[in-house]
């Protein structure tokens, strides 16, 4: 009788995809969001109700950590303010200015740009098809921000939203390289800490918004907007990726960022609305045949 063969992580797979099309969501919630809710108040208010439904079941754990969590306070608090914060304002900022497929693309490019701090900082080896895979990647996300022309791109005409991406980009690339350093430390109490610095960081950013007038106060699809975030992008994607990765593994598990900018990019055309432009999919191709194509290098 022949044995069978193993069944497939089948959770592991439906856990990490949930978790990328949270993600890939979060720019099309950003973009529902323009004129119901500003950008600093969204920032503030998804991380200040993300806190609230943290500490109803991590401060127990929070307690026991709580010595490595003082050892550790200038880093976590670095980590909150530049991954979850700085992000975030930048994201939902861009957002008014650029669309959410636009975003989602650019996003592709943190891998690469993980990749190069990788080399730069650390001189971590890489191969032939690492650096053809970033090549690729550029060229895409560097299609993308120039709207397919290459007169743009000579001049550096950025647009505006696209610029505050790409320095989204760079916070979050920043961050995970960073987190190399992180602290042995109960993933309940990291996310605890990190979202409390994420709400506080934000705090100032939306009072200049109060103080300039230039603040939205949220309306009902505004409250919809950042409860979305503070569940799904902020909480249960961050929860089903450590999942995935128990499961299967950090290195597959990491593949399924690659399905981000592709679910950003179905979700804007399908909720939004937004056009599908020919330079869209080309720089899609290339970003994801970047990324793979680095992947596959790693081997």
């Amino acid at each position: 009788m022949p044995l069978r063969a193993p069944a497939l992580p089948i959770r592991a797979y439906l856990f990490l995809t949930i978790t990328a099309l949270s993600w890939g969501a979060n720019a099309v919630a950003g973009k529902l969001a323009v004129g119901h809710i500003s950008p600093m108040m969204l920032t503030s208010v998804r991380w200040g109700l993300a806190l609230m439904i943290l500490v109803s079941f991590t401060l127990p754990q929070v307690r026991r950590d709580m010595k490595t969590i003082r050892a550790n306070l200038p880093l976590l608090i670095g980590y909150g303010m530049v991954g979850f914060a700085f992000f975030n304002i930048l994201l939902y900022s861009a957002l008014e200015y650029t669309t959410a497929i636009n975003v989602a693309i650019e996003q592709a490019g943190m891998p690469m740009l993980i990749f190069l701090a990788n080399f730069l900082l650390f001189r971590i080896k890489v191969t032939i098809a690492q650096v053809a895979g970033f090549v690729l990647t550029l060229a895409g996300v560097a299609i993308t921000v120039s709207g397919g022309s290459l007169a743009r791109l000579i001049a550096l005409e950025l647009n505006r939203g696209d610029a505050l991406m790409l320095l989204a980009v760079l916070c979050y690339g920043g961050y995970t390289v960073a987190l190399r350093y992180k602290p042995v430390l109960h993933w309940q109490s990291m996310i605890t800490v990190m979202a409390a610095s994420a709400f506080v960081t934000s705090l100032p950013f939306t009072a200049s918004e109060i103080l300039r007038d230039t603040v939205i106060w949220p309306d009902t699809r505004g409250w919809l907007v950042a409860a979305f975030t503070a569940v799904f992008p902020s909480l249960i994607s961050q929860v089903l990726f450590i999942k995935g990765n128990e499961l299967i593994g950090s290195n597959r598990a990491g593949l399924f960022i690659n399905l981000v900018p592709i679910f950003g990019t179905i979700l804007s055309v399908l909720i939004l609305g937004e056009m599908l432009q020919l330079y869209h999919v080309v720089a899609l191709a290339l970003v994801l045949g970047g990324i793979t194509l680095a992947e596959r290098g790693k081997r």
